[in-house]
């Protein structure tokens, strides 16, 4: 795999999409980004991290705390009182621009936050959604977190929700439908390593390097 490629992961939260991600990354040789994105936004705009933590992954709410444009909260500002204001559509236009320009410079994978839709000019995308069953999902929550099935039950239905509303409002396409994507992959049949290896296998028949 000579020439950069862009490979963008979608996910349920519960379906190992982060943890399936990562190692697909290491596989393949390239960087793996997802909180990252945030912390390169922040060191690269200028702007105080915790405006993107709060924006992370959740459709438009108009503008934090006021009228765009009053003044840009700085790094070195600390975290920001409410009436330091930028809206959520400009946060995401600033990782947007880091998208793209680490896309350009070398072959990576994102994990969420619309990086299919951003890079949907980009010449060499592998698009993927994972998901899950909802009894791996809660068995996968409550094992991370030790919460019970409920509170399992709620964070899916919260994080389903914001993704959804996220990826819809800024892609203009559907979260989680399969026509979106070029692969739809259930997380819970194969076990994340053996969804690993089809995913692997289905980057490199599409990059053209297994014939």
């Amino acid at each position: 795999m000579n020439e950069k490629f862009v490979v963008n992961i979608g996910r349920q939260l519960g379906s190992g999409g982060k943890e399936i991600g990562e190692k697909l990354a290491a596989r393949l040789g390239i960087d793996f980004y997802d909180k990252e994105l945030i912390t390169l936004a922040s060191k690269e705009s200028g702007l105080c991290r915790e405006l993107f933590e709060k924006a992370d992954e959740r459709a438009s709410q108009g503008v934090i705390g006021g009228l765009f444009g009053m003044r840009f909260p700085f790094v070195g500002e600390g975290v920001l009182p409410a009436q330091n204001c930028l809206s959520d559509d400009a946060l995401f236009k600033v990782q947007s621009d880091v998208i793209r320009r680490l896309a350009a410079e070398k072959s990576c994978l994102f994990v969420g936050r619309c990086a299919d839709y951003i890079l949907r000019e980009h010449p060499c995308c592998i698009n993927i959604f994972i998901f899950s069953s909802q009894e791996a999902r809660i068995q996968r929550l409550r094992a991370l977190h030790h919460i019970s099935e409920e509170e399992a039950k709620s964070m899916i239905s919260k994080a389903d929700k914001k993704r959804s509303e996220y990826y819809n409002y800024y892609s203009y396409k559907t979260w989680g439908v399969a026509a979106t994507y070029h692969l739809c992959i259930d997380s819970s049949v194969l076990g994340v390593e053996k969804t690993i290896d089809f995913i692997e296998d289905f980057v490199r028949l599409k990059l053209g390097e297994v014939e």
